[in-house]
């Protein structure tokens, strides 16, 4: 029970909070019937019913929010350690060009020097 919510006030019955929610509301009626409730407390007993009820939709509704939550920031967590990677393997491949295109030029520059003729398609790199 949440702390804000004010405790219910005791049933004019004997039937728990626990079959008040369970029970459908024809044997409800039934039973409220064959106990010789007044209508003030059919009220009541109505009143808690739906009362206890909205507590329970609420409850199942922030569980489901938490749990919700919970796998989205596992997703993003995931979408994160992905990003890194794919950052990551950017770099390695931008070095790895950087080293390739300075080996081709370091090996153009002494074809040049040693007067090594170049095909016209690398001449133009």
């Amino acid at each position: 029970m949440n702390m804000m919510e004010p405790p219910l006030s005791p049933p004019p019955c004997d039937i728990s909070d626990d079959e008040l929610v369970s029970i459908s509301v024809r044997d409800l009626n039934r039973q409220l019937k064959l106990r010789g409730l007044n209508r003030e407390d059919i009220i009541k007993m109505k009143q808690r019913r739906r009362t206890l009820k909205n507590r329970g939709y609420a409850a199942s509704c922030r569980i489901k929010r938490i749990e919700q939550k919970d796998e989205l920031e596992s997703e993003r967590t995931t979408e994160q350690v992905d990003i890194e990677k794919l950052a990551s393997d950017n770099r390695s491949m931008r070095d790895e060009i950087d080293r390739l295109y300075q080996n081709y030029e370091a090996l153009k520059k002494f074809a040049i020097m040693k007067n090594i003729p170049l095909p016209p398609d690398l001449d133009t790199l």
